[in-house]
């Protein structure tokens, strides 16, 4: 299923603007999970982490930028305790930092349209 969800964001990066809903992620890569589930709903973040965590380490943007949390104008704590624990600074201070997420967004997105960059790591 990471790899669905990995290949989604890819594509969205490539094809769409602005960020992509929790339920739109479920439906559209097709996950077939139930966010009104709390473990499900925690299944997911997990494995948006995960995507996250591995794509840092090979030197990659974080596709879970392009993911909003429901009831947000972004994205929640644990989005940045991610950030945190991964070096980018305390999370609270990049959440207060309101270029920190649209200059995730926008390098995430620069790297994807990259066709030499998309034909290679996706």
């Amino acid at each position: 299923m990471t790899g669905r969800i990995r290949t989604y964001l890819i594509r969205y990066a490539r094809q769409q603007t602005g960020t992509a809903s929790y339920l739109t992620l479920v439906q559209e890569a097709e996950l077939g999970l139930n966010l009104d589930i709390a473990h499900e709903k925690s299944r997911l973040n997990e494995m948006l982490a995960e995507i996250s965590a591995t794509e840092y380490a090979e030197g990659r943007p974080l596709l879970s930028c392009l993911v909003k949390v429901p009831g947000s104008k972004g994205q929640g704590d644990n989005f940045y305790k991610l950030c945190e624990k991964l070096g980018m600074g305390e999370w609270r201070t990049l959440k207060q930092d309101e270029e920190f997420l649209k200059n995730l967004v926008r390098a995430c997105r620069d790297f994807w349209l990259d066709d030499a960059i998309f034909q290679e790591f996706a």
